[in-house]
Formats: C-alpha cells, structure tokens, sequence
C-alpha cells in the first residue's frame, strides 16, 4: 500500500506572507477617516491572527467605539471595500518562503492553505502573487462551519487536500494556529517572525523557527518522529 503523502498545512497573515503593510495600513486609514486615532504597529500585534472581522471590531473598541453589531458590521464593510484594492501593494512572503515551499512540493509534499481570512480575498492574495498555484487547498474563515482556533479548520483542510492527520505538519505564527494543531493532534511548527501578541514559547508549539531556510529539514523531522510514533 502507498502511503499518503504528506500535508503540509500553513497559516496565511503572518505564515506565508508579510501582509501586516496592508491590513494595517488599511485599518489606520480607516480609523483616521471614521476621526479616530490611527493603528500603530505595537497595536496591530494584538489584533491580527483570529479573522479580518474580529480585527476590526477590536481596532474599534480600542478607540472607544464599535459598542453596536450594526456600527461593526458597517465599519467592517467599508474596510473590506478599501483593503481589496490593495491586497498586495506592499504584501509580499517572508524571506525563504517560497524557495522552502518549492523544496517541499520537490519532496512530494502537499501544500495547503488553512487562514482565518475571508477566502475570496487569501485565494486573491495568494494568487496576485503568483503563489496559490503551489497549494491544493486554500480554505479561508468561511470555507467551513468552523475557523481557527477550531481543530475542524485544520482536519477539514488536510480532509479537502487528500492527507491524513497522522501525516500533516501545521506552520503558523500565532495563538489561534498553535491551539488549532494541538487539539488536532497535529504537529506545529511557529514562525518567530510573525504577529504574535504572546511569547512562542509559552504557547508550546513543537519547533520555533526564525527563518524559512530551517523549515524543509524541521518538517522531515517531524513527520519522522510521527511515523515512529503511528508504528
């Protein structure tokens, strides 16, 4: 029996690509147009990682507003008008990003995309950037039922993209990317680089890396010592 190829699964905003320039940028330029303060990067760390929605209504909390669903739902809409215009005028993946996919796609690995971000707008992403041809899978906040920190947004995506849990690897930068792949019993590699608001190593994923170039030998690693382990 062949055995099924392994799924790598990684996080979008703060995994694959640099896209802080934009959703910040967008957020403070919307912030100042409602007559409120601008978003400053310190700021941003804590609100990026658990959906584009969820970013803003805390974006507005901070500022003393968004007490309503309707002002959230309306505030909300005028970002996602704004920010799809600009997806990728400053987004571009982390350093050794996309030599390391390469080499794991050349190893016969099988890529996918598992992000808390609206998946009309990580496929747009992804493919302004001539990346979303290399994953099998791109699911989004709303692809499924559930989203991140939910361990269903990972298995759903290993499901959709023909792997096995037993041999898939998370890769992802924050909270809701670590607790996801633990409560699915899927090893976790956390990228330093990333927006986490809360030290790494507190959180307990298996390897931290700080750069791209380590992230082909770690995976090899880890899908070693899963496949002992399932033996």
């Amino acid at each position: 029996m062949t055995a099924t190829a392994p799924t790598i699964v990684f996080d979008l905003d703060g995994t694959l690509v640099d896209t802080h320039p934009d959703l910040i940028g967008t957020l403070s330029w919307l912030m100042e147009d409602e007559g409120l303060d601008g978003i400053d990067f310190a700021e941003a760390k804590t609100l990026i990682g658990h959906g584009m929605k969820p970013m803003v209504e805390k974006a507005l909390r901070l500022k003393g507003r968004g007490q309503t669903q309707e002002e959230v739902e309306a505030v909300f809409a005028r970002y996602i008008g704004v920010y799809e215009t600009r997806l990728t005028r400053e987004s571009r993946p982390f350093p050794g990003m996309i030599e390391a996919l390469d080499r794991l796609a050349g190893q016969g690995m099988v890529l996918a995309v598992c992000t808390n971000k609206v998946e009309r707008l990580a496929r747009k992403l992804l493919e302004e950037l001539d990346m979303a041809r290399r994953f099998a899978v791109i699911a989004g906040a709303d692809t499924y039922p559930v989203r991140k920190p939910d361990p269903g947004h990972i298995l759903m995506t290993v499901r959709d993209a023909g792997g096995d849990p037993v041999r898939a690897v998370m890769v992802g930068d924050s909270d809701p990317d670590i607790r996801a792949a633990q409560a699915a019993g899927v090893p976790v590699i956390a990228y330093a680089g990333g927006y986490t608001s809360v030290p790494l190593d507190s959180l307990g994923p298996d390897v931290i890396i700080d750069h791209y170039d380590d992230l082909p030998a770690v995976v090899e690693r880890l899908l070693s010592v899963a496949h002992r382990t399932e033996v």
